[in-house]
């Protein structure tokens, strides 16, 4: 039959602790002693022997079988534990543990090291008090030679009960000892900081590091009568707790709260106890699976009956599932009694309870940062930060997971610092990775995300990460670079895309080149280069200028951007855009000069039939209608004699040189100058009037 201490914890304890929320060393106590055993007989339930994961059955090999119910076979011993977690591993097994999520195999350097020494050295002081120096003279009963703890996270079953926590966890932890001349007490601590052997003088010896923080456990264990009887009893460091039984019954001295007590604790126990916790020793010799040499040099490695001492403690049914412990110190002890002289001990590096966080900076939508980073393009960019947390050595854990954003040109890798985007909840439930909230970026620069986890459980420590560790953390927003285009109609026609935050600013100046290359200025009528300031997304221009040489001419036009938000950029640089080119041209006018020669044709006859004879003559005038003396044209005369005829003609034909350019009126004078007595001369003015249109 099972017995289930439950009423006397209720009775006598009132409550089970939930313990602390940071790292901690535990130390364990185990003391030979008798005590008084309150019990319920209830309903058959299983121990921490009775798990399947680890055997608790007097000896520490794990080709050792139990031999008989209760305990029912088990994976693992101790001779994997110390093939897994000694420094230098110095056991034969050929595998490790099954799944154990912490571990501790220390060797004492010699019998006569680090003993504990002065009056501070008590369970109920705290570390800081606590004094050892290396010394022999302890009896050899009391003296350890090596320590060792394994703790497991199973799920929950009716061999491994959570008491309603999501995991079982179970811690089995032992040692071996020089002699077994007298029972023994030992005591075993697990604690939640980092402890071990100071340099700092103390109490007439060398102090410790590390210190007591609530939570910490402490089991005292005490095999009398040649292992016959167990007594366990659980206590928890819990500072409201100022003297035994006050300010309550369950305060067992200075800042020990008493969880649990049991003097039928053992585990091979043929009436099964049931209880959360059991021990045991070994009953007969055994073989060490590791180098152990007893006082009474016992051959091949072996241990006499109580050289060896094992024991497990269930932490969910005690209410400490949650507790995370970094150290273990086994300690023992001149008795149970909490105020115990305490004699010698092993220090042990137990747990890996820790935190680690890697955050990687992410896109708006959560998606990957190009390596070259991202461009504000409208005006924003949306960012967030991707945290993957890990956490070792405790399955049910909780805290808070905080976002920060440093930048723009952030110099320091956010290790301080920033804006807060988001922070929240985070446990063991949680899905990673988790996305902060979205960020929104309106400067360019360098920016640093920084990710903080808090820890809100009892010896789990916090982490972060930000750029100085992580250079994923950090990313660069780009200027925009904006866009140029135009034609030659309207010249540069630019247009500035993206500002950022507020519209862009800087300038655009207008170059023209030429002719011919995109090298010469332009010069000309106007200025050249003209430059016009920007004020945001827009069209700019037109511009003119008007050269003053002929052939091909190009424009270009240049940004000059607007630091650090908008890039400076360039149109047409190569003249490889024909639409910036304007061809320059030389002009010409076509005129016409109408012109005409006069000409002109005169006759002279007789009226009546005589012989002419004389000089018939034409005149040309210029001007006149009334051929006017003084408006003659000089040369052009035209004579022919007249000799005995009737009739004779005279024309100024092809001899005439004179030409009329304009609107003129000419006339012609024609003149017959008569030689013959018997016949009269005569003369003719005749004129003409043309209208030229040129």
């Amino acid at each position: 039959m099972h017995f289930r201490f439950g009423l006397l914890k209720a009775r006598e304890l009132g409550q089970v602790a939930t313990g602390s929320k940071r790292k901690a060393i535990s130390w364990l106590g185990v003391v030979f002693s008798a005590a008084l055993l309150i019990v319920v007989f209830s309903a058959p339930a299983f121990a921490v022997h009775d798990t399947g994961v680890f055997q608790l059955d007097g000896d520490a090999s794990s080709s050792t079988q139990p031999g008989s119910p209760p305990a029912p076979p088990a994976l693992d011993d101790w001779d994997k534990v110390c093939h897994q977690y000694a420094v230098p591993a110095n056991c034969p097994a050929s595998t490790d543990t099954t799944g154990s999520t912490s571990g501790a195999w220390t060797s004492e350097p010699n019998p006569s090291a680090s003993i504990f020494t002065g009056g501070g050295s008590k369970d109920p002081q705290d570390i800081t008090n606590w004094a050892w120096k290396d010394a022999g003279g302890l009896p050899d009963k009391d003296n350890l030679l090596h320590a060792f703890a394994v703790r497991y996270s199973l799920d929950p079953a009716a061999t491994c009960p959570s008491g309603g926590a999501a995991k079982c966890e179970v811690i089995f932890f032992g040692s071996d000892r020089l002699d077994n001349s007298g029972d023994a007490q030992q005591g075993f601590w697990f604690l939640k900081s980092k402890v071990g052997l100071g340099t700092n003088s103390v109490g007439g010896g060398t102090g410790f590091t590390g210190s007591h923080q609530a939570g910490d456990i402490l089991v005292i264990s005490d095999f009398s009568n040649g292992g016959t009887t167990s007594t366990i009893t659980v206590y928890k460091w819990d500072p409201s707790c100022t003297a035994t039984n006050k300010p309550d019954g369950a305060c067992g001295d200075a800042n020990l709260r008493r969880l649990e007590t049991s003097d039928a604790a053992k585990c091979s126990a043929a009436a099964g106890v049931g209880d959360p916790f059991c021990g045991i020793v070994n009953a007969g010799t055994i073989t060490m699976p590791w180098t152990f040499v007893d006082k009474s040099g016992t051959p091949g490695n072996g241990a006499l009956n109580g050289e060896f001492y094992e024991a497990g403690i269930n932490l969910s049914t005690l209410g400490l599932a949650g507790e995370c412990f970094s150290s273990m110190v086994a300690e023992t002890r001149s008795s149970t009694s909490t105020t115990a002289t305490l004699k010698d001990f092993v220090v042990s590096s137990f747990g890996k309870c820790e935190s680690g966080l890697v955050t990687t900076a992410k896109d708006g939508s959560g998606g990957t940062i190009p390596a070259g980073g991202l461009s504000i393009g409208t005006g924003s960019v949306s960012v967030k930060d991707s945290a993957n947390l890990t956490v070792n050595g405790i399955s049910t854990w909780n805290g808070t997971l905080s976002f920060f954003l440093c930048g723009p040109s952030d110099t320091d890798n956010c290790v301080s610092g920033g804006t807060s985007i988001s922070s929240g909840p985070v446990s063991n439930s949680t899905t990673m990775p988790v996305l902060s909230a979205a960020a929104t970026v309106t400067s360019v620069g360098r920016y640093c995300w920084r990710g903080t986890f808090t820890s809100g459980t009892s010896g789990l420590g916090d982490a972060t990460d930000n750029g100085a560790t992580n250079p994923n953390e950090c990313f660069t927003v780009n200027p925009v670079t904006p866009t140029l285009g135009g034609t030659a109609s309207q010249p540069g026609s630019p247009v500035i895309n993206g500002p950022v935050g507020a519209a862009a600013g800087g300038s655009i100046t207008f170059t023209l080149y030429g002719p011919g290359n995109c090298t010469t200025v332009a010069t000309g009528t106007g200025t050249n280069p003209q430059t016009v300031s920007v004020t945001g997304n827009a069209t700019y221009g037109p511009v003119s200028f008007t050269p003053n040489h002929v052939g091909t001419f190009h424009w270009v036009a240049t940004y000059s951007g607007n630091l650090p938000n908008t890039l400076g950029t360039s149109h047409n640089t190569a003249c490889d855009d024909t639409a910036e080119d304007v061809t320059v041209k030389d002009t010409s006018t076509a005129n016409s000069e109408q012109y005409w020669f006069p000409n002109d044709t005169a006759t002279v006859s007789s009226d009546h039939g005589a012989l002419l004879n004389g000089t018939l003559s034409i005149q040309l005038y210029a001007g006149t209608t009334t051929c006017a003396s003084g408006k003659e044209v000089s040369g052009q005369v035209y004579s022919k004699p007249v000799v005995n005829v009737t009739s004779a003609t005279v024309d100024s034909g092809s001899q005439i040189t004179y030409k009329v350019k304009v609107t003129d009126d000419v006339s012609w004078l024609v003149t017959f100058t008569s030689t013959d007595p018997n016949v009269d001369g005569s003369s003719h003015c005749e004129s003409s009037s043309l209208t030229i249109t040129n």
